[in-house]
């Protein structure tokens, strides 16, 4: 029975440490890696993935189930997509299970069989219709049959046969019609579920300068030589202009590419560049699009597997990586530094950056990683070697930099020198900017109108229920409503105390009340907000980026959002109101991140050859930050970071494993955390690894009613990394069992 029995292992979308075992039906027919097949695990029914084929089972036969079904209508699994799984499971500690989930959510499989269902009913339909057109066809030969034999048994030159010879003309041109018409619908069938053709590629409009054509002329050298590329460029030097064009070269070798981008509102504004040159081609994937659009987008990339085409261009964030790529030739990351591009929950907790390397080595593809802020982590790459470093040092239009002005807000204050959170200086100088027809852009790193309440009686901060967190003010026509931005509560505004009575106050203020000042100070101008708040509706936010391109508002406030990657002709200033927010974090990562941010967003203003200006608003004048961006020298400024981190034995000299701890029982949170603390403990102290941190309380140590706590584990980079972030994960996962403490440990590998 064993002997004729076949056993196959299946990727199930669980967080599994295994993969079970499944056996097949006796009259199934042959069976291949990457099909989908529906299973029962725990009394539930899945779609998995077969991983393995022909295996020899660990458990006795009699306790292996059947496969439910082989699930014919869904596309196969490639095998560069299972390998990426199991190499991002890996890498950041969980299970190929918790991937596969990721890429193939359970909305998206949903979508799939229905999909599949309703292929299968049209086919159906179909070849019903051909069916009854062949029968057709058949009753009109039986007919056409019978008239001639009736025509042979009449008499030559009656009237009779030459009815029944006119009978058989009309009957053989229905024939003919008839199978003209069955031959043209099976050819329809046949080709039916292909794809549109593509237009072609446009290589009109790039035209690189020699800086240019130097970068882009070692980028492929760097190619040629087998390593990833690092492309730093200082902001607005056209390191765009130089991805469209090896782009271009990568198709027309009949390769794909990946375009990556951190932020959807990126997207938004590079899709309309990239149709430009390369038309149909051009897939768009995030979660901004329609899951409908993501499942055609997905059904586009896999039909160049199935039809043997090539030439596709993605243009996606983070989630792009799990598409089911085929032949790619090229990957882009764009604004490599960007923390977006790192996934916190649910698991798979994986940088985008890291993942697309992961990705490039699979398919053997170029990479080409960009930013005017490159990541420390980059430049440690390029320093031993192992990634090429390019840099890209003059503008596009030959334009300078823009220059940096520290306005003191405290002594502006004492001089009286501040309306609201406007200095008159930076009044005085947006005046004067768009009484030149110019725009201005104001970064405020906090939205809605206040982010804290205080009472002006007893002193109480307004907190979230369910978290250690204040909640911030949102206003709107009906008077407002206070949430918080960690669990989403919210509750109906009342300016009243709830413990005394008191007054309330705003504290700080968010890009709501920023916004309302400007509109204040300056009537005459169009002021408009870019943030998540207002940019919840899709439409929206691609009419304010639109009107902004096309100088039809003059003055934009936003968050961070407004600092990445934009390119905007007529924006000649931009100011940072309440800069000192970025430099207040409990990181060691604050100054870098801090510094990138202010760099790109002093790279927005000032293109196309003017001189932008670059406010910063700050009660710090005399911060490191502020000094490094001055001196215009972000080189030196990395430099002197990168020796800090050495010192102190922080990426990218070492690596650093995060183990978070949630529970609605502090107390049992508490004990629970000092214990799985000393247990790792125990496993660094044998590996003489730097000691761990924690348990500790992370700034916010309470969300959605569950308490937090941290263990920090910093690990060195050598040959042994792999093996020690795998004794990490065991004694977690004996943890959980022995203590019965399942669900409430989660792995953080690489935090940002």
């Amino acid at each position: 029975m064993m002997e004729t029995q076949k056993f196959i292992s299946v990727i199930l979308p669980l967080k599994l440490e295994w993969e079970p075992c499944y056996s097949l039906p006796e009259d199934t027919y042959e069976i291949c890696v990457g099909q989908r097949v529906k299973v029962r695990f725990a009394f539930k029914e899945y779609i998995g993935v077969v991983s393995a084929v022909g295996i020899t089972p660990e458990i006795a036969v009699e306790r292996i189930q059947s496969i439910v079904s082989i699930e014919e209508g869904l596309e196969k699994i490639l095998p560069e997509e299972i390998e990426l799984w199991r190499k991002v499971a890996e890498y950041y500690l969980c299970t190929s299970g918790e991937v596969y989930k990721a890429a193939y959510p359970s909305g998206k499989v949903n979508l799939e069989e229905a999909r599949a269902a309703a292929i299968s009913r049209t086919m159906l339909r179909r070849e019903r219709l051909l069916e009854g057109m062949r029968e057709k066809i058949r009753r009109l030969e039986e007919r056409l049959e019978k008239k001639e034999a009736m025509t042979a048994r009449t008499r030559e030159g009656t009237k009779a046969r030459l009815m029944h010879t006119e009978g058989s003309e009309k009957l053989r041109k229905e024939i003919n019609m008839a199978k003209e018409a069955l031959a043209a619908a099976e050819s329809s069938r046949e080709t039916g579920t292909q794809t549109a053709s593509y237009q072609g590629i446009s290589e009109s409009g790039i035209v690189l300068n020699n800086a240019q054509k130097e970068a882009y002329d070692r980028i492929c050298e760097g190619f040629g030589n087998g390593k990833p590329v690092l492309l730093h460029g200082v902001t607005g030097s056209g390191k765009t202009e130089i991805y469209i064009k090896l782009a271009q070269k990568t198709i027309a070798e009949g390769r794909n590419v990946l375009y990556l981008v951190p932020e959807i509102a990126l997207s938004r504004q590079l899709e309309e560049r990239l149709n430009v040159h390369f038309g149909g081609k051009v897939i768009t994937y995030h979660s901004g699009e329609s899951a409908a659009r993501r499942r055609a987008a997905a059904e586009d990339v896999r039909s160049h597997t199935d039809e043997g085409r090539s030439g596709y261009i993605v243009l996606g964030t983070r989630s792009s990586l799990f598409l089911p790529h085929h032949d790619l030739g090229l990957i882009v990351v764009d604004e490599e530094h960007d923390s977006s591009y790192k996934q916190d929950s649910p698991a798979p907790r994986y940088n985008g950056r890291d993942t697309a390397l992961m990705l490039s080595t699979i398919h053997g593809s170029n990479i080409i990683l960009g930013s005017a802020t490159p990541s420390l982590e980059e430049l440690y790459n390029c320093s031993i070697g192992k990634h090429t470093l390019v840099r890209l040092e003059e503008r596009y239009h030959a334009g300078e930099s823009a220059g940096v002005m520290i306005i003191d807000t405290k002594a502006e204050r004492r001089k009286k020198g501040m309306e609201g959170n406007f200095s008159r200086k930076l009044i005085s100088l947006i005046r004067e900017t768009l009484s030149k027809g110019e725009q201005v852009m104001i970064l405020r790193s906090r939205r809605a109108w206040a982010p804290v309440l205080q009472c002006d009686e007893c002193g109480k901060i307004v907190r979230c229920p369910h978290c250690n967190v204040s909640l911030s003010y949102h206003k709107d026509e009906k008077g407002g409503f206070i949430a918080c931005h960690y669990c989403g509560f919210r509750s109906s505004y009342s300016d009243s105390c709830t413990s005394c009575g008191g007054h309330l106050k705003n504290l700080g203020a968010g890009t709501q009340r920023i916004e309302e000042e400007a509109s204040r100070l300056f009537p005459e101008a169009v002021v408009a907000r870019l943030d998540s708040d207002a940019t919840q509706n899709k439409t929206y936010e691609s009419k304010i980026i639109r009107a902004f391109s096309k100088g039809e508002i003059d003055i934009l406030v936003g968050t961070q959002m407004v600092t990445k990657g934009f390119d905007f002709s007529n924006l000649t200033l931009v100011a940072a109101i309440a800069a000192d927010t970025l430099l207040g974090l409990q990181d060691f990562r604050a100054d870098e991140k801090a510094l990138q941010v202010l760099e790109q967003f002093r790279g927005r203003c000032g293109r196309r050859g003017r001189r932008g200006l670059f406010i910063i608003q700050t009660s710090q004048p005399d911060h490191p930050v502020y000094s490094r961006l001055s001196s215009g020298n972000i080189g030196m400024a990395c430099t002197e970071l990168m020796s800090e981190r050495q010192e102190f034995g922080y990426p990218p000299y070492t690596r650093i494993v995060e183990v978070i701890l949630k529970d609605t029982d502090e107390k049992r949170l508490t004990v629970m955390s000092s214990r799985l603390a000393d247990e790792l403990s125990g496993i660094t102290d044998r590996m003489k690894d730097n000691p761990v941190e924690g348990p500790y309380m992370p700034v916010t140590d309470k969300i959605a009613d569950q308490h937090i706590r941290a263990i920090r584990i910093s690990l060195p980079k050598d040959r042994n990394l792999k093996k020690r972030k795998q004794k990490i994960l065991n004694v977690v996962h004996k943890f959980e069992k022995d203590r019965r403490y399942d669900g409430h440990i989660t792995i953080n590998v690489d935090p940002v």
